[in-house]
């Protein structure tokens, strides 16, 4: 018998099958889909689960601690809104996006000197990581610049470990002896194995690593803004955490989820177009059922390849012609008066639920505590697709 499952907002049926296939495997005891919830690689992007003793290598995914980090400035948008378009090209100069990118500027951290590295058996990455580290990627990874009610500025960006994350992923997929098929059962580990102290150790590191990087890369934007940082919000949204729900000590595995305890912040995207939110958790009957999760963001509404078609590379023909219209797109960005560099059509505002919508379903497990408002955002160009992306 599944697991009991909490349903935040609708989902298509694949979708609901696929949290059913998670809920029926290894010692899970509970779940939630969250309202951004679609289908993912054998666990659905917005799933939830709970497990007594086991890790989930598909409820965490190949992006191992994908998360977001915002820092509100002492700046004020009207004194640098002139300025915005230069402003995205100094970013788009100091921080690399796109796939398998190196970092132009070397960054050290403590992380490299880390007893995680062998623990994991992964210290041959090392060179690999160190290089990539504060590297952004590509997909729906991002820098953005906001301001809110009050008309400060805030930074936003978004992405996790890298490469890194994705071959620590990939080795111990491979000691699960996952199938590869999307649709299939999630791989599993139980803890106490010696696979899944390695994972353990590897998610760890991960963790690390992505912190690291979203520091850099906030600290390297805020440099060219200018300013002092006065509130800050730093989350992951792939991750399993040790946690005790129900009076019992739980594994908890959040895929495109973000922890939401009485009191614990959280930072959460829309899209290129739409606004963005500060966040906490709030106690209740609600939160409870909920794991104490939310959102990640507004969630996709169509895949990345219906959303900007499909060319053949050799002959240029059209081999599906895309949902979202460029003009359209464009249209929408003036209207918000939102300036982008890079991105493509998969990332449209088109492509995604509305947020405010998404949090409603939510109401009453957490409370809005800014609306934060894009003016520019950074994005890989079009015809990155990155391997690395949640």
């Amino acid at each position: 018998m599944a697991a009991p499952l909490t349903i935040f907002g609708r989902h298509d049926e694949a979708t609901l099958s696929q949290m059913e296939t998670c809920l029926a495997a290894g010692s899970a005891v509970a779940g939630v889909l969250c309202a951004d919830g679609h289908l993912g690689y054998n666990h659905p992007i917005g799933g939830v689960v709970g497990y007594e003793d086991h890790i989930s290598i598909s409820g965490v995914g190949y992006d191992i601690a994908c998360g977001n980090k915002a820092v509100r400035l002492d700046l004020r948008h009207e004194d640098i809104s002139r300025r915005t378009g230069t402003i995205l090209r100094d970013i788009a100069r100091n921080v690399s996006f796109g796939v398998g990118r190196a970092n132009g500027e070397r960054v050290d951290d403590p992380l490299f000197e880390s007893d995680l590295w062998d623990a994991a058996g992964v210290r041959d990455l090392r060179k690999m990581a160190r290089e990539q580290l504060g590297t952004v990627g590509g997909g729906n990874h991002y820098v953005d610049l906001f301001y809110d009610d009050e008309g400060f500025v805030w930074i936003g960006v978004h992405f996790g470990s890298r490469g890194l994350g994705h071959r620590i992923t990939t080795k111990y997929l491979q000691a699960a002896g996952a199938s590869g098929n999307m649709l299939a059962p999630p791989a599993l580990l139980e803890t106490g194995s010696a696979a899944g102290q390695g994972y353990l150790a590897g998610i760890e590191l991960g963790g690390l690593y992505a912190y690291a990087g979203r520091d850099w890369v906030t600290e390297k934007v805020r440099a060219i803004l200018g300013g002092a940082v006065t509130d800050e919000v730093h989350n992951h949204h792939n991750f399993v955490w040790r946690e005790r729900h129900g009076g019992r000590d739980l594994w908890v595995v959040r895929k495109g989820a973000t922890p939401a305890f009485p009191g614990q912040r959280g930072f959460v995207g829309g899209s290129m177009g739409d606004d963005a939110v500060i966040l906490r958790g709030v106690a209740g009957a609600g939160s409870e059922r909920a794991l104490h999760s939310t959102v990640h963001g507004a969630g996709r509404v169509m895949s990345r390849t219906e959303a900007r078609g499909k060319v053949d590379r050799k002959s240029g023909r059209i081999l599906r012609a895309p949902r979202v219209d460029a003009g359209e797109m464009r249209a929408w960005l003036s209207r918000k008066g939102v300036a982008v560099l890079g991105g493509d059509l998969d990332e449209a505002p088109q492509a995604y639920r509305r947020l405010p919508e998404v949090l409603k379903e939510h109401a009453g497990t957490i409370q809005v505590e800014h609306v934060l408002h894009p003016f520019g955002v950074v994005m890989a160009g079009p015809g990155d697709v990155d391997p690395y992306k949640d």
